[in-house]
């Protein structure tokens, strides 16, 4: 579920986030190879780029840990809470919208005529 609120919010974190730190995070937790840590710092002076680079990374990575990690990097650096608090929210907002939509494409009740 993390993955795909990730998806969601890909922009969002690619234009908020610097990835210095967690990159490191993830080198530690086991989530990202020595070798994926050097190409990410080879683009180290563009952070969106950067973070881009890392989030694919992560999006094609088998580790089924890969995104909790993430979601707990961003979780410790205080700056990002609004971050965290939307990533909490996705699934409301999904859900919100979901049912917005199904009652929009609900009958309404009247007849229609065959021709």
């Amino acid at each position: 579920m993390l993955k795909l609120k990730f998806r969601n919010l890909h922009t969002t974190v690619v234009d908020s986030v610097n990835p210095a730190s967690i990159i490191d995070f993830l080198f530690a937790g086991g989530v990202i190879t020595l070798d994926d840590m050097r190409a990410l710092q080879r683009i180290k002076d563009d952070p969106k780029q950067q973070c881009t680079e890392l989030l694919i990374k992560l999006q094609t990575s088998q580790n089924p840990q890969a995104f909790v990690t993430l979601y707990l990097a961003i979780k410790r650096e205080p700056c990002y809470q609004w971050l965290i608090e939307r990533i909490d929210n996705v699934d409301r907002q999904t859900t919100d919208r979901l049912v917005q939509e199904q009652y929009s494409s609900e009958p309404t009740g009247e007849c229609q005529s065959m021709r």
